[in-house]
């Protein structure tokens, strides 16, 4: 089917189906979304090319991703955020360009994408502390949106982020509120601006408690299964090990409970843990009574987010960077539980 056969099925004139699916402006909501409906309905498929010539558009998001094995890109956590990202770029008839390069090639990774014009916007992840990709997409003119934060970043940007310290705040207070004096930090990436503001909230947990902070229960690495099975069964065999753990990632988790379970030990009865969930679509810690105790948020939706963000900035230039904070939800599972003491 195409453009002027979708409009007759419609009743409305070609121009107005366009302008819809483009997601002007002056088209209502009722008859953008009856129109979104129908080429769903009929397996619409805009001609991209076509779309782009009578826009001035690329029809194109652009996310550049780092080769480093060290970094937090290759965690597949970011699938679920393209994924999330991607559905609301098929709305709205874009395609997704993936850059691959090396950590120390960005730059010029991005100023090359600006001057061929290949996209129309960037989303930029896993910020660091006073991130200089923020301030170089300003400079070239790309629209952006950031996910997560960077401090020290004074000017105004848009992201999206959730709010890491009050939810590691949350994680770690659940574990002080049941007795636990002993809690371990397994965090990701330190030079990620996100595991340092998890960091913070664990800390300000401890001190609202009372609790000195030891730097042996403290750890910064990559999420993997392996990072977290390796730095856990090293605290373990500490002379005082601590009887709980808040960690950054899901996968990370279940290489601590591992750890635990070598150890025969129980979890949620000897070792509590509460641990980031970021609702992944194939390590599912939902249900009625979930196996982790979780401060959770949804990546993929957070990715859904970022790109309508964006696509409202691409759309009106001179719309103000929009910011949005989310809250992490904390869900009580089987992995937490009073100190093994009392």
């Amino acid at each position: 089917m195409n453009l002027k056969q979708l409009a007759e099925a419609l009743e409305l004139s070609p121009t107005t189906v366009s302008r819809a699916l483009n997601g002007y402006p002056e088209v209502n909501e009722a008859t953008r979304k009856r129109v979104v409906d129908a080429a769903r309905q009929y397996h619409y498929i805009p001609n991209t090319r076509a779309k782009s010539l009578a826009t001035g558009r690329s029809m194109a998001i652009g996310h550049v991703i780092p080769v480093s094995k060290t970094h937090e890109m290759v965690n597949p956590i970011f699938a679920d955020f393209i994924a999330g990202a991607g559905e609301i770029y098929l709305e709205n008839g874009y395609d997704m360009m993936l850059s691959i390069v090396p950590d120390d090639d960005e730059e010029r990774a991005y100023r090359q994408i600006a001057s061929r014009r290949s996209v129309d916007g960037i989303i930029l992840q896993s910020p660091a502390q006073g991130d200089r990709r923020i301030s170089l997409l300003r400079n070239i003119g790309l629209p952006f949106v950031v996910h997560g934060r960077s401090s020290h970043e004074t000017s105004d940007y848009a992201w999206i982020d959730v709010d890491n310290t009050r939810a590691f705040r949350r994680a770690t207070a659940h574990l002080t509120d049941h007795g636990h004096t002993r809690i371990a930090l397994i965090n990701g990436l330190e030079t990620m601006d996100f595991a340092m503001r998890r960091r913070a909230g664990y800390l300000d947990a401890l001190a609202m408690a009372g609790i000195v902070q030891d730097p042996d229960l403290m750890t910064s690495g990559e999420m993997t299964e392996t990072y977290g099975y390796q730095t856990a069964a090293a605290m373990l065999s500490l002379p005082r090990p601590p009887s709980g753990f808040v960690v950054a990632s899901l996968i990370t988790a279940i290489g601590v409970r591992r750890a635990v379970q070598e150890r025969g030990l129980a979890i949620g009865r000897d070792v509590s843990v509460v641990t980031h969930d970021d609702e992944l679509s194939y390590f599912s810690n939902d249900g009625a009574n979930p196996v982790f105790t979780a401060v959770r948020s949804s990546v993929r939706q957070a990715g859904r987010q970022a790109a309508v963000m964006l696509l409202e900035q691409i759309q009106n230039a001179k719309r103000r960077p929009e910011q949005r904070l989310l809250e992490a939800e904390l869900v009580e599972g089987q992995s937490s539980g009073p100190h093994p003491c009392g």
